[in-house]
């Protein structure tokens, strides 16, 4: 089966882009006002865009102490691939699934002081930031993990054939990145990270998020319960959804990340009409939230950097956006574990690299979650 969320021959590089400035007054099919943001990461800096650039004093000095900053140039040192100089970025976007604090209620599990990167996005954006490609890495891929020191000075050996996630719980961003750029040969430009309390909390303050589910979906592991049918989800209902792998499909987490993948692009359908800019408290809600939430590379690391990074990004619409997971077959001797497909992957990381359209060829034949479908925008 081919893999998920593979439409056409892939993103037509940037052909019919003609720079950025197409702000013009004719004909629109539709009163679309700017799409905000590219994904999860994106769109909660949406709302300190304006926030940030009006200069609000005291607001601004708050909305900047709320942001956590990591050091991961310091951490991973020189010995990292090269930046491109094509004007592409590449942006690493992960969810954390602590257990500690106020994520102990929502995810269950124990508190056992780890914490994983429950979801693993790769973001490229291509030259002009009008499109985007992205690559989920499913946590279940068995890889070989290069040794890391952390953002703490803390050294950590190399390990083979563990778990992808376990990257992140071993040495925290900095391993991950660290992790993520010895797959693919690329380099990360930027790490965002998002913490799965303060996301239930952004669906919240955005008043929900349409979606409709094809089929029936109750997992009792991620508390969600649906019928077929059209559904606006708040919070803990969405959380739940991006967290159910039981309910639906194959039980993997490779359908997992179909329904993760779908809910990203309804959520980034339905930004433009949520009232964000013509709502002063809905815009406040959000970017205070949003400012707890989120955990930047230092790069990244105030109000004014975030907010012009996603502003950078407000072109990229959903269909715009070329969403697919990195190939992998199952584990033949664990059925809950999957394995890297090189060959396919090289494909796509070569893409990338040169800032071209991911082939068809690079995710045909490739395991999927059996989940494809199953949530739609309405």
């Amino acid at each position: 089966m081919s893999a998920e969320s593979t439409p056409g021959p892939g993103i037509p590089g940037d052909a019919g882009t003609n720079g950025a400035r197409h702000r013009g007054k004719g004909k629109r099919r539709k009163p679309q006002r700017r799409r905000k943001g590219l994904m999860i990461t994106a769109w909660t800096a949406a709302g300190i865009v304006v926030v940030g650039g009006a200069g609000a004093g005291y607001l601004y000095f708050k909305l900047n102490g709320n942001l956590k900053s990591v050091d991961i140039d310091q951490a991973l040192g020189t010995d990292r691939p090269k930046k491109a100089e094509n004007g592409s970025e590449n942006i690493l976007v992960l969810g954390s699934d602590t257990r500690a604090g106020g994520n102990k209620k929502l995810g269950g599990g124990t508190d056992d002081g780890s914490a994983r990167s429950d979801t693993a996005m790769i973001v490229h954006v291509y030259k002009g930031h009008k499109k985007a490609s992205v690559v989920s890495i499913p946590r279940d891929t068995l890889i070989d993990r290069p040794s890391c020191t952390d953002t703490k000075g803390g050294e950590h050996p190399a390990a083979r054939s563990v778990m992808f996630n376990s990257a992140y719980s071993t040495g925290g961003a900095a391993c991950a990145m660290k992790t993520v750029e010895s797959i693919t040969d690329l380099r990360m430009d930027h790490y965002l990270e998002v913490d799965f309390a303060g996301f239930q909390k952004l669906i919240d303050d955005l008043g929900g998020v349409e979606i409709t589910t094809t089929k029936s979906i109750d997992d009792p592991d991620s508390h969600l319960k649906l019928k077929a049918g059209t559904h606006t989800l708040d919070g803990k209902q969405a959380l739940g959804l991006v967290r159910t792998r039981h309910g639906v499909g194959d039980g993997s987490d490779l359908g997992r990340i179909q329904l993760q993948q779908a809910f990203i692009k309804a959520l980034v359908n339905q930004i433009k009409d949520v009232g964000v800019f013509s709502n002063p408290k809905k815009l406040l809600d959000l970017a205070e939230t949003a400012t707890k939430t989120v955990t930047a590379d230092s790069d990244l690391g105030s109000v004014n950097k975030l907010a012009s990074f996603a502003n950078g990004l407000k072109g990229i619409s959903p269909s715009n956006m070329h969403m697919i997971t990195m190939p992998v077959a199952y584990d033949p001797a664990d059925p809950n574990r999957v394995l890297l497909q090189k060959k396919k992957a090289d494909q796509i990381w070569k893409a990338l690299e040169n800032d071209r359209p991911i082939p068809k060829s690079a995710t045909s034949g490739s395991a999927t979650g059996e989940a494809k479908g199953v949530v739609t925008a309405p």
